[in-house]
């Protein structure tokens, strides 16, 4: 058979996903490793997709998303962030996977740069090199409170440098950047004239503080914010996530939508129409639920004397393990223990020592997951 394409075949795999895939087929493991709710689907959003398919809403929508549904979307950021938005600010995706990959393709040509966090989420690099860009990493400090430098970040803009990834509140870390440094980060994207691609989809789960978004402070359109009802209302199968950016922006990204998948599943926006405009309470008992787990988990790592990072906010907690290399030792410990756990290195070079637990499990699982790995680490 002919070759494959050279960039896919040479695509690294996250590591979360090489954890889980052979997680699936083990029994009795306790699962930490993946960002997936504790929760189900709220019921009424569930009875408003079954209601919509009834009625019909079960073909293509416009590229950029149904109309009341970003109408929906502009007034909710508009409210919650001071944003001036209309709906020609807003393109609804396939999950925040395709908000972020839209929007870095958007930005960028072959072979220009785009910044991201180290530790980061691993499918920012995918994204950039799926798009003939190069990663560039950005490094998150201890003695920082693991907050992104603007100083350091604006050392590593060259001229190929297309846009900035950041991500508050952080997966893996769950630190929330506070208003000043989200002023900052952004007065750098003009100052340099880069984009800044923000990933705000762990919006509504912190625990200290709150969450500013990028776009509030957006003086010109660089700005593209990124959002998710994944995470917020239990939703990772619906697939849906959302931008909102400058018209121009919004206009490319829902061209290449076209290109990739025409549009976001139909009834899965009427699922979204229904959580955004729905009770909220629900919201508020998922993050109170992840902030019950967050005191089980650091109950027992200081039980046992392990270092972490305390997170203010998403439902992440990054775990010091003293390995030189989190991959091995995270395949180990599932073999061994049967705990699965993200491994720090598919986070970035920084996160070799390191690795990161959910606490989207039962707490059981979480007490019983981290006293295996004590135990492993006293092995």
């Amino acid at each position: 058979m002919p070759s494959l394409s050279r960039l896919v075949v040479e695509l690294k795999q996250s590591g979360i996903r090489e954890i889980m895939n052979v997680a699936l087929g083990m029994p009795d493991v306790v699962r930490l490793e993946v960002g997936e709710p504790l929760f189900t689907t709220p019921q009424h959003i569930v009875e408003a997709a079954y209601l919509a398919a009834r009625q019909g809403y079960t073909r293509y929508t416009a590229n950029a998303g149904i109309p009341s549904l970003r109408s929906l979307i502009a007034r909710r950021v508009s409210e919650d962030y001071g944003v001036r938005a209309t709906p020609d600010n807003v393109i609804v995706t396939v999950g925040a996977i395709g908000a972020l990959s839209g929007a870095v393709r958007a930005v960028v040509d072959p072979g220009d740069e785009v910044l991201i966090p180290d530790p980061g989420w691993p499918n920012y690099e995918m994204i950039v090199r799926c798009a003939g860009a190069v990663p560039r990493r950005y490094p998150l400090l201890a003695e920082r409170d693991y907050l992104p430098d603007p100083s350091v970040i604006d050392g590593l803009v060259g001229d190929r440098t297309r846009a900035l990834i950041v991500n508050s509140p952080s997966n893996p870390l769950g630190t929330v950047f506070p208003e000043g440094l989200v002023r900052e980060l952004v007065e750098l994207a003009c100052r340099r004239d880069i984009f800044l691609i923000s990933d705000e989809v762990y919006e509504k789960i912190v625990f200290e503080g709150r969450h500013h978004s990028a776009s509030t402070f957006d003086p010109d359109g660089r700005v593209i914010a990124v959002f998710s009802v994944s995470k917020t209302y239990a939703m990772t199968g619906w697939r849906i996530g959302y931008a909102v950016a400058a018209e121009p922006v919004v206009r490319q990204m829902a061209k290449l939508q076209e290109a990739y998948v025409s549009c976001a599943p139909s009834v899965s926006q009427k699922a979204a129409e229904a959580a955004l405009s729905g009770p909220q309470d629900c919201v508020e008992e998922m993050r109170r639920t992840y902030q019950e787990n967050l005191s089980v988990a650091l109950s027992v790592l200081e039980q046992n004397g392990m270092r972490y990072l305390k997170p203010a906010g998403a439902f992440y907690v990054w775990i010091h393990v003293g390995c030189e290399d989190s991959g091995s030792f995270a395949k180990q410990l599932l073999t061994t223990h049967k705990v699965a756990v993200a491994p720090g290195t598919t986070f970035g070079p920084s996160g070799k020592e390191y690795v990161r637990i959910s606490l989207a499990a039962r707490a059981e699982d979480i007490r019983e997951g981290l006293n295996r790995l004590a135990s492993a680490m006293r092995l």
